[in-house]
C-alpha cells in the first residue's frame, strides 16, 4: 500500500525541513499542514503489565505514528498526581508520575521520536495544581511567595450572624460549589473542576514567573510545544460576581449548565497569559536556533473568543465546531456552514486547524454514527491547515459501555446513577486495540484500568491492516495525499450538490483537482459534476468510506457519480492514484 508515498516526499523535504551536511536548517513552518495525534497515556500501551499505559509503551509503537503519516504527537498529563482527576490534577509540574515511568523514560522517549522525524507536544494543565502540590500546602499557611498562588476569598456572611456562604454562586464543571472552605487557612478556594484541583492565581507575578520556568524546564528536555489545557478558566472576574442562571429546564440545579458562566470564563486577561508564553517559547527557539515550538489552545467557546487566540500567541486555537455544531445526520449545509464559519472569521496569514475527537469527547463512530466515521475523517483529513486525530479514531473504535459502578470519570461520578451517562468520558477512554490477543494487546494483564471494548476481537489495527480496504487504510490514503504540494498551495472550493452532497475540492493551477464527494443522506443519489467543477471526463476512486461499498482504485464516469447512502468518496486523475499506490 502507498508504495510510491517514500518517492513523493523527497521532493518536498525542503517544505517538510530536512539536513544539509552537518548543519540543521531551522523549520518555521513544520506545523502548518501536519498531523497532530492525540495520545491517552493511560490507554495507549501498558509496557509493564500493570493495566496502565506508559512512556516505555508510547515509545514501544511510535513506529504506528510513522506509518500512519502522522508528524506530531501530543500527550495527555503524565506529571505527578494523585488522579483525582487522571492527571489534570498535577502535584508536580516538572516531574512524571510513577505510573507512566521516569524523567529517563521521557528522554528516551523523546530521542526516539527525534530519529523517526516526530515532534513531540506536551500538555500543560496551567490552570490549577492538585491540592497536594507542595505550592498549595504552602499557599494554606500563608507561607510567601506562594500565599497568594491560589484564588483565595473569604466567606460571605450575613452582617451580625453566624451564617456564610461561599463568596459567590460559581459551579464547578464537575458539579457542585466551585468552592470548598479551608479551615487552617479561614478562607474558601476557588476549583473550577474537582475540590482537589485549586485554581491558581494568574494575578500573582510570582506564579506567573514559575509557571514559565515550568515551560522552560520542558524545553530543555525536547519537547515542539505545549497543549493548554482548559485556557478559557485561567483568569476570573477580579469582582468575583454571581453568575446568572442559565434557565436550561433540562438542567438540575446546581449542575454546571444551570448557570451562565460570564464570569468565570473568557476574561480578557487570559489573551494576555497566552501571548506571553507565545512570547517564552519565540525567545527560547530564537536562542537555541530551533525550529517553532507550538502552542495549542484547547478553549471551547463562541468563534469570537476563539478567534482571538490567534492574535494572542496561538499557533492552534483548537477548532471544536465539527463536535459542538455536528451531529450524526448534519446535513451538507449544516457541514458546510461549520467550514465557512471557520475559513471565514480566521485573521489573515492565519492556520486552520480541524478537530473531531478527544479524550473528553465520545468517539467519533459513536457520535456521527459507524457508517459515518470514515465520513469525518476525511473530511477534516481534506481541508487545509492542521488536523487533529484522536488516538484510535483512525481506526473506528467506538465507545465501550461502562457502568455506573465502574465509573471512573469525576465528571460522572459527581452525579448520579440516573445522570452519569451524560457526563462521563470513560467510553472514549479505554484501551487502544492493537490485536486480538489479551487485552486487545494493550496489556499482557486481562485487567486493565478500564474494560477493553468487547468488540476488539474484530476491530483492531492488525486486522485492518491484513484487508485491503479498512478504517485504517482510509486514514493512511488521506494523510499521503495531505504531502502533496496541492494540500500546502491549492485553493478550497466547499459546494452543496444534489441538496444534500458537500462537495469540497482542492485545486492548483496546472494539475486535476482533487475532490471529496460527502453524501449526507441516508439514500443513494446520482451527480453530474462536469456541471460544477472543471474535472476529468474519468477519475479514480483515490479512496472512499469502508461502507460504501466502493473500493479504491475504481473509475468513476464524473458526468453521472452514483453515491450510495453514506458514502464518502475521494476522487483523483488516474495518474495521481498510480503515482502513489504504485497500481
Amino acid at each position: 500500500m502507498l508504495s510510491q508515498l517514500a518517492i513523493l516526499s523527497i521532493g518536498f523535504a525542503s517544505v517538510l525541513g530536512c539536513r544539509t551536511g552537518t548543519e540543521v536548517q531551522v523549520n518555521k513552518d513544520w506545523w502548518k499542514t501536519t498531523v497532530f495525534y492525540q495520545i491517552y497515556p493511560r490507554s495507549f500501551k501498558d509496557s509493564n503489565g500493570d493495566g496502565v499505559g506508559d512512556l516505555n509503551g508510547i515509545t514501544s509503537k511510535l513506529d504506528h505514528m510513522v506509518d500512519a503519516g502522522i508528524g506530531v504527537f501530543w500527550i495527555s498529563p503524565i506529571y505527578p498526581s494523585p488522579m483525582a482527576d487522571f492527571g489534570y490534577d498535577t502535584s508536580d509540574f516538572v516531574n512524571i508520575d510513577p505510573e507512566f515511568g521516569t524523567l529517563d523514560d521521557f528522554d528516551n522517549l523523546v530521542a526516539k521520536a527525534k530519529e523517526l522525524n516526530l515532534k513531540v507536544i506536551l500538555d500543560f494543565v496551567p490552570n490549577h495544581s492538585s491540592d497536594q502540590h507542595e505550592w498549595f500546602q504552602k499557599s494554606i499557611r500563608r507561607e510567601d511567595p506562594y500565599t497568594n498562588y491560589y484564588v483565595w476569598r473569604d466567606a460571605k456572611c450575613e452582617s451580625g450572624t453566624n451564617i456564610c456562604q461561599p463568596p459567590n454562586n460559581w459551579i464547578s464543571v464537575f458539579q457542585g460549589s466551585a468552592w470548598e472552605w479551608n479551615d487552617e487557612r479561614g478562607q474558601y478556594y476557588l476549583h473550577q473542576f474537582v475540590k482537589g484541583q485549586p485554581d491558581l492565581n494568574y494575578r500573582d507575578e510570582s506564579l506567573r514567573k514559575e509557571m514559565e520556568n515550568v515551560l522552560t524546564f520542558w524545553l530543555k528536555r525536547g519537547v515542539d510545544g505545549f497543549r493548554i489545557n482548559a485556557v478559557p478558566y485561567l483568569i476570573e472576574d477580579a469582582e468575583f460576581k454571581d453568575e446568572p442562571l442559565s434557565n436550561n429546564p433540562n438542567v438540575p440545579q446546581g449542575y454546571y449548565d444551570s448557570l451562565n458562566h460570564i464570569y468565570s470564563m473568557h476574561q480578557p486577561g487570559t489573551y494576555d497569559i497566552i501571548q506571553s508564553w507565545r512570547d517564552l517559547l519565540d525567545k527560547y527557539a530564537t536562542e537555541m536556533k530551533s525550529d517553532t515550538k507550538v502552542i495549542m489552545t484547547e478553549g471551547y467557546g463562541p468563534i469570537d473568543f476563539v478567534m482571538n487566540y490567534y492574535t494572542h500567541g496561538s499557533n492552534v486555537p483548537f477548532n471544536f465546531f465539527f463536535i459542538t455544531d455536528a451531529r450524526s445526520g448534519s446535513t451538507a449545509e449544516e457541514l458546510k456552514s461549520i467550514i465557512d464559519n471557520w475559513m471565514n472569521n480566521m485573521p489573515d496569514n492565519y492556520v486552520a486547524n480541524w478537530v473531531i475527537g478527544n479524550h473528553d469527547q465520545r468517539r467519533v463512530a459513536s457520535r456521527y454514527g459507524t457508517n459515518r466515521e470514515d465520513q469525518m475523517s476525511i473530511l477534516c483529513l481534506i481541508l487545509p491547515g492542521i488536523a487533529v486525530t484522536y488516538n484510535g479514531d483512525e481506526i473506528g473504535m467506538v465507545d465501550t459501555e461502562i457502568s455506573w459502578a465502574d465509573t471512573v470519570d469525576p465528571a460522572a461520578c459527581n452525579t448520579d446513577p440516573e445522570h452519569y451517562e451524560q457526563y462521563t468520558r470513560d467510553p472514549a477512554r479505554t484501551p487502544y486495540q492493537w490485536d486480538s490477543t489479551t487485552s486487545a494487546g494493550f496489556s499482557t494483564n486481562p485487567t486493565t484500568w478500564l474494560p477493553v471494548n468487547r468488540n476488539y476481537i474484530s476491530l483492531n489495527l492488525a486486522a485492518q491492516k491484513a484487508v485491503r480496504h479498512s478504517h485504517y487504510h482510509v486514514y493512511q490514503a488521506m494523510t499521503a495525499l495531505r504531502k502533496l504540494p496541492i494540500f500546502k498551495q491549492g485553493s478550497l472550493s466547499v459546494e452543496v450538490l444534489a441538496g444534500n452532497v458537500l462537495a469540497i475540492t482542492r485545486s492548483v493551477t496546472g494539475a486535476t483537482p482533487i475532490v471529496v464527494l460527502v453524501n449526507c443522506s441516508e439514500s443513494s443519489v446520482s451527480i453530474n459534476l462536469k456541471n460544477s467543477i472543471a474535472v476529468l471526463d474519468q477519475m479514480t476512486v483515490y479512496t472512499s468510506s469502508v461502507s460504501s461499498g466502493i473500493t479504491p482504485g475504481r473509475i468513476v464516469t464524473t458526468s453521472s457519480v452514483q453515491l450510495p447512502a453514506a458514502a464518502t468518496i475521494v476522487l483523483t486523475s488516474p495518474r495521481l492514484y498510480q503515482l502513489v499506490y504504485g497500481a
